[in-house]
C-alpha cells in the first residue's frame, strides 16, 4: 500500500455527514487495498465518459479535452508505479479522482456529471473480465497446442484406459490426450460465452434509474468496444458475467485438476508410464531420493480454490435485492483470486508437456492381460451370442485363467471352448493390445484410422482460431 494516510478524510459523499467515518469503519469499507488493479480500466472508461460529456454539450470541448489529458497523465503514474495510494482515497474510483484534481484542478470534479460509482465499478470489473477472458483463453490454447504435439509424437504408444482406476481397456495415448484436448475446447467456449456476456457498457445508469444528463450510451459503448445496455437497474446489479467466468475458471480447473490426478499417478514408481523432466519437479527436505510432481498435485489443489471463489460470488449474490449494495465490493476479491489461479496454472503446462517423457513399453505391457477381455465377449457378440450371455461367458473365463496363472491370451483352448464353443475360433491377434485397438470400428474411437482422424481435426481447429486472431488484429 505504501504511503497511507490517516483515515477521516473527505469522501465523495461527505457533504451528508457531520463527522468523520470510525477508523475500525473506514478500513472495513475500503477497497482500496484489492480493488487498485482495476485502476487502468477505471480510467479507460473515465476518458471515454469525458469524451462523451464534451461532444454531448454536458461540459465543453476544452473541459474535456483537460480531463482526457489528466487521466491520461493519471495512467502513466499508474502504470509506472508512481502513483500514491491512500487508505483514506476508500476506493480506485476515489482515488483516481483526487490524484486527476490535484493534477488538472476544479475541472476534475465534473467528471462523475451523470455518472455514479455504481456504473463505474460495474463497468470496470467487466473491463477487467474481458482482458482476464482473453488472457485466459490464450493461455488454453496454449495447452492445447502442446497436447497436441505430444498426441502427435507419440502415435502408436498404446496404455491401458481406467474405469473405476482398474484397467478396463487398451487405449492409444493420443486418444487419451485428445480426450483432455476436447475438454479444452468446451473451456474455451465457456471463456468466449464469458466474455461476451461482459461486453455490454453500464455507463449511463449512473446510481440505477438513469440520469437527467442528455448523456450518450451508446457513444461510450462504442468506444469502448462494447455494447449499450437495456436496463439501468439491472445494469448496475448484474453480476452475471462474473460468475460466468468464474465457472468457466471452476471447470478449467476442474479439467486441470483429472489431467494432474492421471499424471501424478502415471509418474508414481508404481505406473511408472512417464517422467517429468526435472525443471517441473521438486524434492524432498529430508528423503533424497524423492522426485515429486508438485506443478500437477498444485492444478488438483487449486481446482478446490477455484470452485471455492464461485461459490463465494454466488452466495454473496444470491441474497441481494436489485441494485447495488455495499456486498458487492466482495465481488472482486473471488474474481482476482481465480483469474491468477488459473493464469499461473496454465504458465506452466505447455512446457510440463513438452518435456515429459514415456516408457511406451511399460505402458503396452500394462494395456495387456485381462484388459482384453471385452475383445473374447464381442467376438462372441458378434457371431449371434447375446451380449449377455457372451459376457457370462467371458467372465467365467477370466476367473479359469486366474485360477490357471495364465493371461486370456496364453488359455488353453480347451479352456476357451468350455467358457463357450464359439471361443475355439478366436484369433489369439484379438487378445493383444494392437489387435484389440484396430478391432475399434465405431467414430471417434482409439483405433489409429479414427485417432488419424481426431488429430487432423485438432490441428484444423487450431489452424481456424489462428486466422480468426489475426483477423481480428486487422
Amino acid at each position: 500500500m505504501g504511503d497511507v494516510r490517516h483515515p477521516g478524510e473527505k469522501k465523495l459523499w461527505g457533504g451528508r455527514f457531520a463527522a468523520s467515518p470510525a477508523e475500525a469503519f473506514e478500513r472495513l469499507n475500503a477497497s482500496i487495498p484489492f480493488d487498485v488493479r482495476l485502476a487502468p480500466y477505471d480510467i479507460r472508461g473515465s476518458i471515454a465518459h469525458a469524451r462523451m460529456l464534451g461532444r454531448c454539450g454536458i461540459i465543453s470541448e476544452e473541459e474535456s479535452a483537460r480531463l482526457v489529458r489528466g487521466l491520461e497523465a493519471v495512467l502513466d503514474e499508474v502504470e509506472s508505479g508512481e502513483f500514491r495510494w491512500t487508505l483514506a482515497d476508500e476506493d480506485v474510483h476515489t482515488a483516481v479522482e483526487r490524484r486527476l484534481r490535484e493534477l488538472v484542478g476544479e475541472v476534475a470534479l465534473k467528471l462523475h456529471t451523470g455518472r455514479s460509482r455504481n456504473d463505474q465499478v460495474a463497468l470496470d470489473l467487466r473491463l477487467f473480465t474481458l482482458d482476464a477472458a482473453d488472457r485466459i483463453r490464450r493461455g488454453v490454447l496454449e495447452v492445447m497446442r502442446a497436447l497436441l504435439e505430444v498426441a502427435e509424437a507419440n502415435r502408436g504408444v498404446i496404455l491401458p484406459g481406467y474405469t473405476h482406476l482398474q484397467r478396463a481397456q487398451p487405449l492409444l495415448l493420443s486418444h487419451h490426450l485428445l480426450a483432455h484436448f476436447e475438454a479444452l475446447k468446451r473451456d474455451v467456449r465457456r471463456i468466449e460465452a464469458a466474455s461476451e456476456a461482459a461486453r455490454f457498457s453500464p455507463l449511463g445508469a449512473a446510481a440505477l434509474g438513469g440520469t437527467p444528463h442528455p448523456v450518450d450510451v451508446g457513444m461510450t459503448a462504442s468506444e469502448l468496444g462494447m455494447e449499450p445496455f437495456a436496463n439501468s437497474l439491472d445494469a448496475v446489479s448484474d453480476r452475471d458475467f462474473a460468475c460466468d467466468l468464474l465457472y468457466a475458471c471452476a471447470m478449467l480447473g476442474v479439467h486441470l485438476s483429472r489431467m494432474g490426478e492421471e499424471w501424478v499417478l502415471w509418474t508414481s514408481q508404481e505406473f511408472a508410464f512417464a517422467r517429468l523432466d526435472d525443471a517441473y519437479a521438486s524434492g524432498s527436505s529430508i528423503m533424497p531420493q524423492k522426485k515429486n510432481p508438485d506443478a500437477w498435485e498444485l492444478m488438483r489443489g487449486k481446482a478446490g480454490r477455484l470452485v471455492g471463489d464461485l461459490s463465494s460470488l454466488l452466495i454473496t449474490l444470491k441474497g441481494l435485492p436489485s441494485g447495488y449494495s455495499k456486498d458487492l465490493q466482495e465481488d472482486k476479491e473471488p474474481l482476482f483470486d481465480a483469474v491468477d489461479a488459473v493464469l499461473a496454472m496454465l504458465a506452466v503446462l505447455p512446457e510440463m508437456l513438452r518435456t515429459a517423457r514415456f516408457d511406451a513399453e511399460r505402458m503396452r505391457a500394462a494395456a495387456g492381460g485381462f484388459a482384453l477381455a471385452t475383445e473374447a465377449a464381442d467376438f462372441l457378440a458378434a457371431r449371434g451370442v447375446p451380449f449377455r450371455e457372451a459376457h457370462r461367458a467371458v467372465g467365467w473365463l477370466v476367473r479359469r485363467c486366474e485360477e490357471l496363472g495364465v493371461s486370456l491370451q496364453d488359455a488353453p483352448r480347451e479352456e476357451l471352448v468350455a467358457a463357450h464353443p464359439a471361443l475355439g475360433e478366436l484369433p489369439r491377434e484379438l487378445l493383444t493390445p494392437e489387435g484389440s485397438i484396430r478391432n475399434r470400428r465405431s467414430a471417434g474411437s482409439t483405433a489409429p484410422e479414427s485417432v488419424e482422424r481426431q488429430l487432423a481435426a485438432a490441428r484444423e481447429y487450431l489452424a481456424g482460431v489462428r486466422v480468426a486472431e489475426r483477423g481480428a488484429e486487422r
